[in-house]
């Protein structure tokens, strides 16, 4: 049979520029993804904050969220990317390095078919809106100068940590099976937490500016909101680093979980204060994003919607009630509060994707079969341990105990170290579970497990 030679179309065609491994399509929309997350921040949380704040404030809470992008981006080709992607120095954090070469640039990425570039500009803007967001708790009161500082730093050392530990797939919470889709850990629980201590450490604002602080301009907040809200399509939709039907599922139910925990907040203020509120609204709108962030791609509709419901009632219930009730939370001047909105709202979504995660869609994500399950689909599926494991993970429960057979063992599989290696030791006849391998350098002993 004769064959057929043909070309493709010049716009399709390889060359320098466009390498086999590139995926055109992937990158036209991973770009696409990461400037909808930029635009979240530039102008969508300028634009909310300087609107939700009393007038005097206006101005100094949007350069927060202007300096903050500008810090963030500098510092991530700096060091902070290869520190939360790159070669691991331990199993928590990756090695500093810049990510400004052009031959690192140009080379493929750790995940996706699309360059470095592509994904260090993805990620980078998910570490600026993560600083953007822990600036919300602190408007109105920070000094500039002190604000200036405190992004380059906490970005080098707490967000470069989450990132590698969870996204990273060397991270040891990456290995645990831990189930963050987007950001419902690294960015929301991270941000809240931190925006609260923040808070703390910072003061409060003057009595008059906390007592009564309506928005100066809601038009202008609910654009910033707007802009939040429909650039979670990128948030969430970019994370498969491929167009790919699970990217279409995830960008579904962000907008149906969203939805619904807006209206479930909205009749909650009804029903409590018999009026609708809009800042109350915006509030729902925010912990439904944050709520279905870690599980976006990862469960069905139907547990989108009952995401929704959780995320507008329960964050609703610590804001309206726990809060006005705790002194000790009272104390803290939590300006946007982030602490209900972030930190409660992003543990939710973590705990709820342990209980919903549907296996083949975790597949579809993560590429593995088998490993990651919820605790519904566990049950009904004879594999109840596998589903009470993911929430354990979900909760970054560390056993205390070793497991028996490490104890047996002692060192070696704890460390993977021996105090006295002595080739031919008859110890090592009884556990023939734990084998050297054969190619090793010398000096350099590692422990493998057989069938792993």
């Amino acid at each position: 049979m004769a064959r057929t030679l043909f070309s493709l179309p010049s716009n399709l065609a390889l060359d320098e520029a466009s390498p086999d491994w590139m995926n055109k399509g992937d990158n036209a929309w991973q770009l696409t993804a990461a400037t909808l997350v930029g635009l979240q921040s530039i102008p969508g949380l300028l634009i909310l904050y300087g609107g939700s704040v009393k007038k005097k404030w206006a101005v100094n809470s949007a350069f927060m969220v202007l300096y903050a992008f500008a810090c963030v981006i500098v510092c991530w080709v700096g060091w902070g990317y290869r520190m939360s992607f790159g070669e691991e120095r331990v199993p928590f954090w990756g090695k500093a390095n810049v990510a400004l070469d052009e031959q690192y640039l140009i080379e493929i990425g750790f995940l996706g078919k699309f360059p470095n570039a592509t994904m260090v500009y993805f990620q980078g803007v998910f570490a600026a809106i993560t600083l953007v967001l822990i600036g919300g708790a602190l408007l109105g009161r920070m000094n500039f100068y002190a604000w200036m500082l405190f992004v380059p730093l906490w970005l080098t050392f707490s967000y470069t940590v989450t990132a590698f530990s969870i996204w990273c797939p060397s991270g040891f919470l990456a290995k645990m099976g831990l189930i963050d889709y987007s950001g419902g850990y690294v960015i929301h629980l991270s941000s809240g937490v931190a925006g609260f201590t923040a808070a703390y450490w910072v003061g409060p604002r003057l009595t008059q500016d906390r007592q009564r602080f309506p928005p100066n301009n809601v038009p202008l907040m609910l654009f910033g909101a707007g802009l939040l809200w429909m650039g979670w399509t990128g948030f969430n939709g970019g994370d498969p680093y491929v167009v790919s039907t699970d990217a279409s599922l995830a960008v579904l139910n962000t907008h149906i979980c969203t939805a619904t925990s807006l209206l479930t907040w909205l009749a909650l203020d009804l029903a409590y204060f018999r009026k609708p509120s809009i800042i109350g609204a915006v509030q729902g709108m925010i912990t439904g994003l944050v709520c279905i962030t870690p599980a976006a791609g990862v469960v069905q509709g139907w547990a989108a919607i009952l995401m929704g419901i959780c995320s507008g009632s329960i964050p609703w219930f610590t804001m309206m009630v726990v809060h006005k009730r705790s002194e000790l939370i009272q104390k803290v001047d939590d300006t946007m509060a982030v602490l209900h909105t972030h930190a409660i709202a992003g543990t939710l979504g973590g705990i709820l994707s342990g209980l919903f995660a549907v296996p083949k869609l975790n597949r579809l994500f993560y590429g593995v079969s088998g490993r990651y399950i919820g605790l519904f689909y566990g049950l009904t599926n004879n594999r109840a341990g596998d589903g009470i494991r993911q929430i354990r993970v979900q909760l970054i429960v560390v056993p205390l105990r070793m497991p028996e057979e490490d104890m047996e063992i002692g060192d070696e599989a704890a460390h993977g170290e021996e105090a006295y290696a002595i080739w031919g030791d008859e110890e090592d006849k009884n556990y023939p579970k734990y084998k050297l391998p054969k190619s090793k350098a010398a000096g350099q002993v590692e422990m493998t497990i057989c069938g792993s």
